[in-house]
């Protein structure tokens, strides 16, 4: 049942049905370069607003942050899954996934996220799914990956670190809806045997009542 990382690979693009909303800009007061206040403006030769010095005219940009996860599998086909010590979310579960460092790669930043929030060592494979979050101003970008070890437990990050299988996943306790969709995106390529790249658009922040944000679909929680 062990994933095969030579499986052929094909790409497909789904997006969710919804309105999309504009990100609030985060409160930038100083200039980063001369500590002098700045304006939120467009500056001559753009089109957005940025935030941009009053004295100096330096600009600074708001780019979107960059998740990388992996769902490490290991030789009998459960999944590495950890409960979530840290706010938000506390207590629900995920696989390990956190902000990409400067000067990784994508797979390198997914492995020491397996390592910092597991103390399990991953070999990460091929990408599985990019989700974008726009409301958020996120990218996540999940990779499947081998368990090396067995060797694996709670950190400062996670209060459990378990095996779990398909029909072990506590779909309503997942911590982010962009956990549940990779989950989901996992399994489903796993039975098929075809192992697809998928982008989703996750472009609404869920509201109560909670709805699909993609037909069949039934996230839960934020991004």
């Amino acid at each position: 049942m062990f994933t095969d990382f030579s499986t052929q690979i094909h790409f497909s693009r789904y997006s969710a049905v919804a309105i999309s909303e504009p990100p609030m800009h985060a409160e930038i007061r100083y200039c980063n370069v001369c500590g002098q206040p700045v304006e939120f403006r467009i500056p001559p030769g753009d089109h957005l607003p940025r935030h941009v010095c009053t004295r100096c005219g330096h600009v600074q940009y708001r780019n979107p942050k960059v998740i990388v996860g992996v769902i490490p599998e290991w030789g009998d086909g459960r999944v590495l899954m950890c409960r979530r010590n840290i706010e938000p979310r506390l207590g629900l579960w995920t696989f390990p996934a956190g902000f990409m460092e400067q000067g990784e790669t994508s797979a390198a930043g997914a492995a020491r996220e397996a390592r910092e929030e597991s103390r399990a060592e991953v070999e990460v494979g091929p990408l599985l799914m990019v989700i974008n979050v726009p409301y958020v101003s996120q990218v996540y970008m999940i990779h499947r990956g081998r368990l090396l070890s067995p060797h694996f437990g709670p950190t400062p990050e996670s209060s459990e670190v378990v095996l779990m299988a398909e029909s072990e996943i506590p779909w309503d306790k997942i911590a982010f809806p962009t956990i549940w969709h990779g989950l989901r995106a996992f399994f489903e390529d796993r039975r098929r045997g075809v192992w697809t790249t998928h982008v989703l658009d996750l472009t609404q922040r869920p509201r109560p009542p909670r709805q699909a944000e993609v037909p069949g679909d039934d996230p839960v929680g934020d991004a």
